[in-house]
């Protein structure tokens, strides 16, 4: 018999909210403030999702637990496979050489931390983002900076800063195409709108990363280089994304992003180096560079960007899951939970179909692309194996803290409890431009997916617009825009940057360094979008 959800189950609003927190508010908590470690903190905010979904929202024990063993598989494939065979390419990388290789000549490039930063952390991890999204450039651009010497806790933060502007638009548009998909709104409006939203926020995301890096003195110091990254990523996301649509937008500008730097710096450098002691000694630093090591060090990461790149075109992934593909209808949830008005327009069933597209997982591009820099590397087929379950062993308990937290993402989303939160932030009324925004931001950091909270919120956001008399692709738009504000704080993202960085153990000190900057970004954000709602000239922005 089919569960239909209840927003209310208490019969007061207030109360049922409190209590559709109280799995996030567990998690979290015991991250940031009991400073759990994360596969423990992941089990209690799971168990205690799992008791508020049967003995408060009155779900079906067996319902219950379906959705989490559906989300427990989701969290090791795709997300977990991307976390091992991201760690194990750098493990290859590691073992022979290549990292202190690439550490040491990327001086030659630019000796200044401060542009490694941006050249890393906000282009090449844009472009990681746009291509494939789901982990991705976290755990390669942490691992990246971890192996040229930034501190793990820095490597691990200013990772999850910098993959904020292009989420919207990862995985080669696919949030904005899952967001029409639910609205049924114009998906090349929806585009638009979004990349009347997120420019703004490219250029102003590489000053703020330099900024909590090393201070504003300093980032005033190298602001042609921010400047450059910023508006060369920012003009063509706003381009493309309005004249084309949502499917080049980030993996075009990430591009251009990072060839206007690489060029500006054979032109400009700072007045000063900023390098500090703890990255490394000044002697490593020094160095001139050595074309060929360089390339030969960074011939893995150039293998890896291809690959990705090849595994992110649709049409590719279409050919690789028509060799292998099998969908498994998950036994007694798949339309087995019905959407209830006002959060759908008529009671709607819930899909749970689980894809195993083993060939087109981004973690298998992954793969092949570290299969292909052993065999460069010259590895045994012995030693490869001997490196992966050495990996495998490494991060058990990452794979577990993850699996563990899709888990209590899917309970939270078949139990009704993420709609629960979402019709509190509905009632704001006036305020609702604002908050709305936000209700895209708590998405996020629920589900670790600017495509998941557009699938679960974008119907409601619709929906209430239409109710306030504002403009629905407005506010669609707004929950992808204030989404990609929450990606750095939702918790497992933090797991992969605490993986890639070999800092496991202290996912709530990164997520106290990342937390106010998350909230803080999604309020200004927020703000745009108030102002485009209500305030002339901003309104003509409004996509018509």
């Amino acid at each position: 018999m089919p569960y239909a959800q209840v927003y209310d189950p208490t019969g007061i609003s207030l109360l049922s909210t409190i209590l559709a927190a109280l799995p996030i508010v567990v998690l979290l908590g015991g991250l940031a403030f009991l400073r759990l470690k994360a596969h423990l903190a992941a089990l209690a905010g799971l168990l205690t999702s799992m008791l508020i979904a049967i003995a408060i929202f009155r779900m079906p024990a067996a319902k219950a637990f379906m959705a989490a063993g559906y989300g427990a598989v989701y969290g090791i494939f795709p997300i977990g496979w991307i976390i091992l065979n991201a760690i194990f390419l750098y493990e290859l990388c590691l073992e022979k050489g290549y990292i202190q290789v690439l550490r040491e000549n990327m001086a030659g490039i630019t000796p200044d931390r401060r542009l490694q930063l941006l050249l890393i952390a906000f282009s090449f991890g844009a472009f990681f983002e746009s291509a494939a999204g789901f982990g991705t450039p976290v755990a390669i651009t942490a691992a990246l900076l971890i192996g040229l010497g930034f501190p793990p806790l820095q490597a691990s933060g200013l990772s999850l800063i910098a993959n904020t502007a292009p989420v919207a638009y990862g995985a080669l548009g696919t949030p904005i195409v899952a967001l029409a998909g639910v609205t049924e709104l114009d998906l090349r409006q929806l585009s638009a709108m979004v990349g009347r939203q997120l420019p703004f926020f490219s250029v102003l995301i590489p000053f703020w990363l330099i900024a909590v890096f090393c201070g504003v003195k300093k980032t005033l110091e190298i602001w042609p280089a921010a400047l450059t990254a910023g508006l060369a990523f920012a003009i063509p996301q706003a381009l493309i994304s309005n004249l084309h649509g949502p499917w080049l937008a980030g993996v075009v500008s990430s591009l251009i992003s990072l060839s206007a730097l690489i060029i500006l710096f054979r032109f400009w450098k700072p007045a000063r180096v900023f390098s500090p002691e703890e990255f490394g000694p000044a002697e490593v630093q020094q160095k001139k560079l050595n074309s060929r090591a360089l390339l030969r060090s960074a011939s893995p990461w150039l293998i890896l960007s291809l690959v990705i790149f090849i595994w992110g075109i649709p049409q590719i992934k279409k050919v690789l899951d028509s060799i292998f593909s099998p969908a498994l209808a998950v036994p007694g949830l798949h339309q087995q939970v019905l959407r209830m008005p006002p959060v759908s327009q008529s009671p709607t069933p819930e899909p749970a179909i689980f894809r195993f597209n083993l060939l087109s997982f981004t973690g298998s591009g992954i793969l092949v692309a570290a299969l292909i820099s052993a065999f460069m590397m010259k590895f045994t087929i012995k030693r490869i194996f001997q490196v992966y379950f050495r990996t495998l062993r490494r991060v058990r308990f990452s794979l577990l803290t993850v699996a563990a937290m899709l888990a209590l993402g899917y309970i939270t989303r078949y139990s009704g409890m993420d709609a629960t939160l979402g019709l509190a932030f509905a009632r704001t009324g006036l305020f609702y431009p604002f908050f709305g925004t936000m209700l895209g931001w708590l998405g996020v950091a629920l589900t670790g997916s600017d495509t998941s909270s557009n699938v679960l919120f974008g119907s409601l956001q619709k929906i209430t617009a239409q109710q306030l008399g504002l403009s629905p692709v407005l506010m669609a738009a707004a929950n992808s825009s204030g989404g990609v504000m929450g990606k750095m704080i939702d918790a497992q993202s933090i797991v992969v940057a605490s993986t890639a960085t070999r800092w496991y153990g202290h996912e709530g000190s990164i997520l106290r360094f990342v937390f106010f900057h998350s909230l803080f970004l999604a309020a200004l954000v927020a703000l745009l979008v108030f102002l485009q709602a209500y305030v002339y000239p901003f309104t003509r922005m409004i996509v018509r």
